[in-house]
């Protein structure tokens, strides 16, 4: 089996990107999949500690010093992926939209995590967003991405209770114990082959296991 080489994009504290990386060295991923570079847009970000403490390449791209395009922005973060040789991108907490440039040259296989059952409640406030509406079920996404915001293929979805006491601060932990699982669970089923993207329907091929 080939490993797959996973390149992640942060832009904050990182627990996805970690939960991904402890899957590889000795969770569902290994011997599957490897995460051989972080990017990370905002200096100070804690992700790059994560990723400095499992000897992960990191490379900064500072997107408050850029001034050019988003698309030559997106260039400089291609050119890294490319040089570690990346099949699969995962968005990891990274707070920006990639482009269209940015979506062709990974042939699709562009995966983001969102804490919300999509396609409710996208953006960038989820869990706030949440709990002002009212529902009684919230959960999150991974997802594929394309041009739209939290919009692409929906690979799997984890729902999680919403409580009349909830709060931003108790209900997010909640949904990020999920995060940390389904995320690796949907890179192994990439993995494996399992996937098949026809439209906006990505069909899984057996069932899903959980733990």
């Amino acid at each position: 089996m080939t490993v797959v080489r996973i390149g992640a994009i942060a832009s904050g504290s990182g627990s996805n990107f970690e939960a991904i990386v402890k899957s590889c060295e000795g969770g569902i991923l290994k011997g599957k999949a490897e995460v051989v570079v972080l990017i990370c847009n905002k200096p100070g970000a804690y992700c790059m500690e994560r990723a400095k403490n499992h000897n992960i390449s990191v490379h900064l791209i500072e997107s408050d010093k850029h001034e050019g395009t988003r698309e030559e922005f997106d260039a400089k973060m291609v050119k890294v992926l490319k040089e570690f040789d990346c099949k699969l991108v995962v968005l990891v907490g990274y707070m920006r939209f990639v482009s269209e440039y940015f979506i062709t040259e990974f042939s699709g296989n562009i995966m983001n995590i969102h804490p919300s059952l999509l396609p409710s409640f996208k953006g960038m406030h989820a869990h706030r967003d949440v709990l002002e509406y009212g529902v009684k079920v919230s959960g999150c996404t991974v997802h594929f991405v394309d041009i739209h915001e939290d919009q692409g293929p929906i690979i799997i979805q984890k729902c999680v209770p919403v409580y009349d006491n909830d709060t931003e601060e108790t209900l997010g932990p909640r949904v990020l114990k999920w995060e940390h699982k389904i995320f690796p669970k949907a890179i192994e089923l990439l993995c494996d082959g399992r996937l098949k993207v026809d439209g906006r329907l990505v069909k899984v091929d057996g069932e899903i296991h959980l733990e």
